[in-house]
């Protein structure tokens, strides 16, 4: 069963890898990231809506007193990582901004400590401290930034809006389906961005056309559906999957293959290449991201054992 849940959790982390790549495409044929962006959030679902409404309609239940967790998870969770993201890799290589979007977990574990005052090992904020010299070589600080300073800093927007998308998942009851909010965060992500990605101005004609990059030609019609189909709605079904056979923590840790397969995936597909020290920085950075999960992730596990335990009198 774990084996088996590993494995799940690692090819999720491949198919969503594939968003950027894809998009990079849809930008190069004439489409704006907000114009991606929203192409993804209200294809992926509707297709994930309509998939529930026949094997699952009970994830599609919304609690009473839930309403404004859904507005707020759609708003943030996935609106907001999403379009910072698209619009990141618009000035940085997607290894980058994939790199960048992870440093969440160390943004998590400011806010467990400093916000909701959890006393955390010494790893979680060994942890931390890696990450960011990590990131100081990815940017060659030395140097001056080496990196768009406006691309650095959309990535640590996204990562702070994907921070918030780990502390949003965490907090959620059973009464919630995941897959359900998932769906309907889509569905709130794409009416939300209705204004700015005005899909009446969007220029649909290029559904009919391919666009060129790295030296590979794809189909428009073809790389949004698989940003669709694989890269969304399959990467998020598999995630959750992955999660109910792990643990939270264990299924964020795989997540992280995210970073090194859409490096790779990058590379094979636009043609995307990465010096000698954004790959030791990012290694770095990964490596820090991981201890500060994990002790985060353990730390939570203990504080909730306390609380089950009765009170003696």
């Amino acid at each position: 069963m774990r084996y088996a849940g590993l494995a799940i959790a690692f090819v999720s982390s491949w198919c969503f890898a594939f968003s950027g790549p894809m998009a990079k495409f849809l930008n190069q044929a004439g489409l704006a990231p907000l114009e991606s962006v929203w192409l993804r959030m209200a294809g992926a679902g509707v297709l994930l809506l309509s998939v529930l409404v026949v094997v699952r309609p009970k994830a599609l239940r919304i609690p009473r007193g839930k309403l404004g967790f859904f507005a707020l998870y759609a708003l943030v969770a996935v609106a907001g990582v999403q379009s910072v993201y698209f619009i990141a890799i618009t000035r940085l290589p997607v290894g980058i901004a994939l790199l960048l979007e992870f440093t969440a977990p160390v943004m998590v574990v400011f806010w467990v400590r400093f916000v909701r005052k959890v006393r955390l090992p010494r790893s979680a904020f060994v942890g931390a401290v890696t990450a960011f010299v990590g990131l100081g070589v990815v940017v060659e600080f030395w140097q001056g930034l080496r990196i768009d300073p406006l691309g650095l800093a959309l990535g640590l927007v996204a990562g702070a809006c994907c921070a918030a998308y780990f502390l949003l998942s965490d907090s959620f009851g059973d009464e919630i389906d995941p897959l359900g909010l998932i769906a309907w965060g889509l569905v709130g992500a794409a009416v939300l961005l209705v204004p700015f990605a005005r899909p009446w101005d969007m220029p649909w004609e290029v559904f009919g056309t391919s666009a060129t990059l790295g030296g590979h030609t794809l189909p428009v019609v073809g790389a949004f559906l698989w940003m669709i189909v694989v890269a969304t709605v399959l990467a998020y079904i598999l995630g959750v999957t992955a999660v109910r056979r792990l643990s939270a923590a264990v299924g964020a840790t795989v997540a992280t293959l995210e970073v090194i397969a859409g490096a790779v995936i990058a590379w094979a597909l636009v043609g995307e290449t990465l010096g000698f020290f954004q790959v030791v920085g990012g290694l770095t950075v990964l490596t820090g991201a991981l201890l500060a999960q994990t002790a985060t992730g353990r730390a939570k596990a203990i504080e909730e054992d306390e609380v089950r335990q009765p009170v003696s009198v």
